[in-house]
């Protein structure tokens, strides 16, 4: 492949590339020969934008981890508006998209990969978390607008939806689950501290 064309934007080329390998190939298959090769540039050019993979692998998860924050602003000022329960399973729908759900695979497949993120300061799996961090915001405020009990347990609440949601849609080989099944999950799971509506 040529050298020396130059590349607009390569970070995001190399992280949209690197996505498509993982969606089509999975975690395993997923190499700087492989995202060199899919974004139709020289070897050498991740390489001098990150000091090794691992590191550009870390700088993929970090953007994805500034996604779902920008979404957590959205999420919240939905509080109040429409239903819970949908908003909920939209939020978890979006959370749960393809890549996603491949790169917390990837995660959890790599081990140098998860040092770079602990160094990063990011506990626990990324983006599961912050999806957690997510829901606890919407959740907290829709306490506040009184659509849930003023005792609901939002530290319970959260992880349990974002985990039970990552289980809707963990298999990669399938179809991802329909919407009734999300609202049903998301229902179950906070029946006890949804308030009735207001007449």
């Amino acid at each position: 492949m040529p050298s020396g064309v130059h590349i607009h934007n390569v970070r995001g080329q190399l992280f949209e590339a690197a996505e498509r390998v993982l969606l089509r190939d999975g975690p395993d298959a997923l190499t700087s020969r492989a995202v060199t090769e899919e974004a139709n540039c020289a070897k050498g050019v991740l390489h001098r934008h990150f000091t090794d993979f691992d590191a550009f692998l870390a700088e993929l998860v970090l953007d994805r981890v500034r996604g779902i924050e920008d979404r957590t602003t959205t999420l919240r000022a939905a509080a109040g508006t429409g239903s819970v329960v949908d908003n909920l399973a939209d939020a978890l729908q979006d959370l749960f998209g393809p890549v996603t759900v491949a790169i917390i695979a990837l995660i959890t497949f790599r081990d140098g990969l998860r040092a770079r993120l602990r160094e990063a300061g990011l506990t626990g799996i990324p983006l599961a978390m912050q999806g957690i961090a997510m829901i606890a915001a919407y959740l907290t405020a829709e306490r506040e607008s009184g659509r849930l009990a003023a005792d609901a347990d939002i530290d319970t609440l959260a992880p349990t939806l974002v985990g039970a949601g990552h289980l809707l849609f963990a298999d990669r080989t399938s179809a991802p689950p329909q919407t009734t099944a999300i609202r049903k999950m998301v229902t179950t799971v906070i029946a006890g501290a949804l308030r009735p509506p207001q007449p």
